[in-house]
């Protein structure tokens, strides 16, 4: 069933193959609910050659998500926001590891450096004779 519209979803790794109804389906909605979504910028689905949307478990899991925040009282609005600063956290997240593991490599590689300085202490000690 798969199309060459489909695409690979560059973070999860998912295929989207799941059709409008199925889609719906599988998050308890209406189809012209994730119409209204994808209009609203809350979900993203790929399409096909011919314009059909396909949606992968990660566009399932975003609903759910979507569903979750407006039960909780969120209008579209506040949830479009919420999913925007939870991909802001996820992606400073990222960067706040990466900067870690940076210093973390810069200061094993001063210690590497340190050590290669370091003369041991017999070859530095030298013996002067008085006459």
């Amino acid at each position: 069933m798969a199309s060459t519209g489909d695409r690979n979803d560059e973070q999860t790794g998912s295929r989207a193959v799941y059709v409008i109804s199925v889609a719906a389906e599988l998050a308890g909605l209406h189809p012209q609910t994730l119409r209204i979504y994808e209009r609203k910028g809350l979900v993203d689905p790929a399409r096909t050659g011919g314009g059909s949307r396909r949606y992968s478990d990660a566009d399932i899991e975003q609903l759910h998500r979507i569903q979750e925040l407006t039960s909780e009282g969120l209008n579209l609005a506040g949830v479009q926001k919420v999913l925007e600063l939870e991909a802001e956290l996820v992606e400073l997240r990222s960067r706040l590891h990466a900067a870690q593991d940076g210093a973390q490599e810069a200061v094993q590689q001063t210690h590497r450096q340190y050590r290669r300085e370091l003369v041991p202490l017999k070859q530095s000690v030298m013996l002067f004779r008085q006459r």
